[in-house]
């Protein structure tokens, strides 16, 4: 019951967080078609979005949504969120009002809550040391997207895929450098697993 609820909150949180931030664009005159557009091409706002889905799945269908390499993968991903966030964003605008709180939920409460319900709730011992590699799959499917939507607008998500700023090298450079870097963070994640695993044996998880 704790682990459902513990979803809902989750799931609510990041509905609650691109709800604020299509309630503002739309504020500002854009459409919800157009609010919409602007979002996705975010990844904090497509990871919030999954991370939403993820949840609602576990908090209705409880212990029959039992998927703990998703559960890890969305962890990892939404760490990589956090720390990007926190290091090469954060100060960027000045927020307020319903911008500020959704910056909040999206970018720093919702990615403890899903590493927190991933550690205290989601079954261990599942993890191989390939999972970090094909979690890596979406940021870089993110960053193909990304960088063509902002080749085609003129206009980049971030600015350290910025092109027209950084040029192609500079992009590529840091893209690797945050791909390694997540990588590295995800085997950390995957060594957790299978020490949690033998203190806690599978038949009890």
């Amino acid at each position: 019951m704790i682990r459902r609820l513990f979803a809902l909150i989750i799931c609510l949180s990041a509905c609650a967080g691109v709800g604020f931030e299509l309630s503002t664009l739309m504020k500002g005159g854009a459409s919800m078609l157009g609010s919409l557009w602007v979002l996705i091409g975010y990844f904090t706002i497509l990871t919030n979005g999954f991370v939403a889905v993820v949840f609602a799945a576990i908090a209705l269908l409880g212990e029959r949504f039992d998927q703990p390499r998703l559960v890890a993968g969305m962890a990892a991903v939404m760490a990589l969120v956090g720390v990007i966030f926190a290091t090469l964003l954060q100060g960027l605008r000045t927020l307020a009002g319903a911008t500020a709180e959704a910056d909040f939920l999206l970018h720093q409460l919702n990615p403890v809550l899903v590493l927190l319900f991933w550690l205290l709730f989601t079954r261990k011992g599942t993890l191989s040391g390939r999972d970090p590699f094909f979690w890596a799959l979406y940021p870089v499917a993110y960053l193909a997207y990304a960088l063509a939507r902002g080749v085609a607008e003129g206009k980049y998500a971030y600015p350290f895929i910025d092109v027209s700023v950084n040029g192609w090298a500079g992009v590529m450079s840091n893209a690797v450098v945050i791909a390694l870097g997540f990588v590295a963070a995800a085997e950390i994640l995957v060594l957790v697993d299978r020490m949690l695993a033998r203190r806690w044996p599978r038949d009890r998880a």
